[in-house]
């Protein structure tokens, strides 16, 4: 099995959120910011109190790049594979890649939305397919 790397138990909650067909983000309680990656204290005003709540997966590819380079062993057999910064509609920004597109076709501003795939242990970043 490959572990997945980057994984903390502050974003264990979104990987369960994955397995049950739900994006989960993490919003502070004291100022209702988004924050990702979560972390023991929010960046905005630093309180400890964080509520991870559901938001619809749908957004916009803001960036992308295609990796030549297996950055995660995981990644090495899908060489070359693609990595997107998607401004969700809903929260912040994710890190993402996005199937059933070659990497040719990505561009800015194509719309997008989550793909509640099986969460396994080859798993780095959720996954995003083009909107109808």
């Amino acid at each position: 099995m490959k572990p997945l790397p980057r994984i903390t138990p502050d974003s264990e909650p979104f990987w369960r959120g994955l397995r049950a067909r739900k994006l989960l983000l993490p919003y502070c309680l004291g100022c209702g910011q988004p924050h990702l990656p979560p972390g023991p204290v929010c960046p905005y005003c630093f309180s400890e109190k964080i509520h991870w709540r559901e938001a619809s997966g749908r957004g916009r590819i803001s960036t992308w790049t295609v990796v030549h380079k297996a950055w995660f062993a995981a990644f090495a057999g899908e060489i070359p594979y693609n990595v997107v910064q998607v401004e969700l509609d809903e929260g912040p920004r994710l890190t993402a890649n996005v199937i059933g597109l070659p990497n040719e076709a990505l561009k800015v501003g194509l719309a997008v939305h989550i793909e509640f795939d099986d969460v396994t242990s080859e798993m780095t970043l959720p996954r995003f397919r083009p909107a109808a």
